[in-house]
This record gives C-alpha cells, sequence and structure tokens, in this order.
C-alpha cells in the first residue's frame, strides 16, 4: 500500500509508515476473538457468533461503546498467518460465522488471510455504514452477510456525532452497494442466515426524528424483505459530552420510533429496555488473539 484510500476519508496516508486517520498501520491489530452471543438471532444462534474486533475506526463516533479500541488504538498486532488462525480457530469453535467488526482500516490483511484459510462458515461484515463503494467491491464474493448501520440521515447530526458530515451519503449507497451483492436474504433450516444485509439503526435520546428518516430510507430504497435490527441499547458513556446524549433512550421515545417501524412493515429485530446496559459490551482484553 502506498496511500490509503480505503475508507470516505482519503487520508491518502502511506500507512506502513504512520498511522491514518483510523489510527491504525497496516498491520491488523484485534482486540477480542472469541464466541459472541449478543448479536441478532440470525447471527449469533446457539452457537455464538465468531467475532474478532478490530482495532481502529474510520467514524468518530462520540458516544462510542468501543471507545478503548475504536478511539484509543487498545489490540494487539498480528500476522496475517495469526488472523488466518483465529478464523480457523473460532470455527473449529463451532461458530455460526466469522464476524469481522471493524475491519475497513485492514481489508488488504483480512483478503490476505482468507486466501491462506477460508473457512466454510458465512463471513459477516460488521460495520459502521461509512463505506466506500470501491472497497466494498474487493470484498464481493468473500463476505457472504453485511451487518451495517444506518446511524444518521441529517448531516448535522452526523458531523456533531460522528465526525462525518456526509455519513448519510456515503453510508446511503453503501447499503445499496451491499445489497446488490447479497441479493435477498437466505436463511438455513434453522433460521441462520447465510447471505444478505442487516441494516442497524441505534435510536439516541432526543433524535427520533432521525430515526424516523432513516427507517423511511430503508423501506424506500432497499430491497423489501431486508431485515432492520432497531437497538434501544444506548448507554450513556463518561467520555461523550454531546449535548443531550447524556441519558438513555425513554419509553415515549422507542415507542414512536417502534409505531413507525411497525407502520412501514419493516421485517426484523426490536431490544427490549434491558439492552441499554454497559454490562454487554466485551472486555476488549485480547481474549482468542
Amino acid at each position: 500500500m502506498s496511500v490509503c484510500t480505503l475508507c470516505p476519508r482519503q487520508c491518502g496516508v502511506d500507512r506502513s509508515v504512520k498511522a491514518g486517520f483510523c489510527g491504525m498501520g497496516e498491520i491488523p491489530r484485534v482486540a477480542r476473538a472469541a464466541l459472541h452471543f449478543w448479536e441478532e438471532p440470525c447471527i449469533s444462534g446457539t452457537r455464538g457468533s465468531g467475532t474478532v474486533f478490530f482495532s481502529g475506526c474510520t467514524l468518530r463516533c462520540a458516544y462510542c461503546q468501543n471507545y478503548s479500541i475504536s478511539h484509543q488504538g487498545q489490540g494487539q498486532d498480528i500476522s496475517v498467518q495469526r488472523l488466518a488462525e483465529i478464523f480457523q480457530d473460532l470455527e473449529d469453535q463451532g461458530a455460526h460465522n466469522i464476524n469481522l467488526v471493524t475491519g475497513t482500516p485492514f481489508v488488504p490483511a483480512i483478503l490476505d488471510a482468507l486466501d491462506l484459510y477460508h473457512p466454510s462458515i458465512p463471513i459477516v461484515w460488521n460495520t459502521g455504514g461509512y463505506e466506500t463503494v470501491e472497497t466494498l467491491k474487493r470484498l464481493e464474493g468473500v463476505v457472504d452477510i453485511y451487518l451495517p448501520d444506518l446511524k444518521h440521515v441529517s448531516p448535522r447530526l452526523a458531523k456533531l456525532c460522528a465526525g462525518a458530515p456526509d455519513y448519510f451519503e456515503v453510508a446511503s449507497a453503501a447499503l445499496l452497494e451491499m445489497c446488490r451483492q447479497t441479493g435477498e436474504p437466505v436463511y438455513d433450516a434453522d433460521g441462520m442466515m447465510q447471505r444478505g444485509v442487516i441494516v442497524r439503526h441505534l435510536i439516541l435520546p432526543g433524535c427520533t426524528g432521525d430515526s424516523i428518516r432513516a427507517l423511511d430510507f430503508i423501506a424506500e430504497h432497499l430491497p423489501k424483505g431486508t431485515p432492520v435490527s432497531l437497538m434501544r441499547q444506548y448507554t450513556p458513556e463518561p467520555w461523550c459530552t454531546v449535548p443531550g446524549l447524556d441519558r438513555r433512550v425513554t419509553d415515549t421515545e422507542y415507542e414512536r420510533v417502534l409505531t413507525h417501524f411497525e407502520m412501514l412493515g419493516l421485517p426484523g429485530y426490536t431490544q427490549e429496555k434491558e439492552a441499554a446496559d454497559g454490562a454487554f459490551t466485551p472486555n476488549f482484553d485480547g481474549t482468542g488473539v
């Protein structure tokens, strides 16, 4: 790699020499690799999703629950060979799939690792949605399931909360590309997704209007049948200084968005109030790395 253009930041940094916007060099950095049971039911199933948490991020979400790895870069640098071994280890543990979380800074290394060992279970690309179509095309035929966020529609909110005023413009194009690649969702006899896209949306306190706009986009522009994961798990974090994000979502706010979700007839998943608990955030202690 000479200059990095993997993400929409287009920072142009030679990451073999210094860190890019994502805070990472070229060598994959991983904070945790383990069976994860807190994804959507069709991803986690009964045996867990073989989840690899990469460090660094192309977004700057003020409310990120994975702050220690996304903002602070906590994790261990590993070789491509070791990454391939991790994929095999997780498959051997019985994982339903290999779930790559925030892997965009390391696309070349991930592809090289999958060339060394490609599991016989689906590959999941778990992303904040801030992806270029060009990078997604490099994943075509390799990634089976896309698990993107659609965080914000409003440029003002996207700038304030994620440091990316162009977030919706970029993410909406990325979601269309993901759906083009995978086609209609495919499930096995046990209801586990084998191919497709699940769009996640996190409801933020005081931002229900933007949530409704996000759901409208999904209903109007993505293929019918694309499942949506409507998340109520927002938990205030001490590092978040955005005004209004110092509380959980109220019952009234959640019901407003849920009612619109149901009115649109979107398939997918919803969460109970109990999901808003920091206990669901994994420990990024190097497990499995």
